[in-house]
């Protein structure tokens, strides 16, 4: 088994990343997309809420969420990747896609006016281990605001073949090991007790909670 005790996420390692992924990253995301559309319903987006789209890549969920809320709604993307935040642009023209605003900036660094309703964190986990990215998103979001992550999780230990194939996954896509046993740890030390759910025999999970109402 992997050391759980890494270096923390690498700003640069990450752009560098993302520089070469951006191509292919809808793609290497395919697999996933159940776990997207469950994430989704978990967060159920209503009519006339703003809703953050943490680290939103290439835009895969910006569609879905701008439908949700409606023309009345609003959809904050943010991404550090420029070559992501590129393709994001390309598919928000194409749609059409009216409450959708764009962020060019990493989470512990955007800023926009407002507070949302609900957060999605899907597959963002270097945001979930910077203690000031989870910081300033949570600044971000309204009081009772719904918040749902995704992304690799260590399997049981009985499940060696699933862990050798999460750290392949988490050796591409994010430049920590470093909580991987429980990616969501320190937002829910911010915000409470998250409910968690395994998924893909156990290497990835969907956690959920709200931001206190006090």
């Amino acid at each position: 088994m992997v050391a759980r005790d890494t270096p923390g996420p690498d700003g640069c390692l990450a752009l560098a990343q993302y520089r070469a992924r951006a191509r292919v990253y809808d793609l290497e995301l395919a697999l996933f997309e159940p776990l997207r559309r469950l994430a989704l319903e978990r967060l159920a987006p209503q009519r006339g809420e703003a809703v953050i789209d943490v680290a939103c890549g290439t835009g895969l969920s910006l569609a879905a969420l701008a439908t949700a809320v409606g023309p009345r709604g609003r959809v904050i993307g943010i991404e550090q990747s420029p070559e992501m935040i590129a393709l994001a642009r390309v598919r928000v023209a194409a749609a059409h896609l009216r409450p959708v605003e764009l962020v060019e900036a990493s989470m512990e660094r955007a800023r926009f006016d407002g507070r949302a309703d609900a957060a999605l964190c899907h597959f963002t986990h270097d945001v979930l281990q910077r203690a000031d990215a989870v910081a300033n998103l949570l600044d971000h979001l309204r009081p009772g605001a719904r918040i749902v992550c995704t992304g690799l999780v260590w399997a049981p230990r009985w499940a060696p073949a699933v862990n050798a194939a999460v750290l392949l996954g988490a050796l591409r896509s994010t430049t920590t090991l470093s909580g991987l046993a429980r990616p969501w740890a320190l937002l829910e030390a911010r915000i409470g007790p998250m409910a968690s759910e395994r998924y893909l025999l156990g290497g990835v999970y969907l956690a959920h909670g709200r931001v206190p109402r006090h």
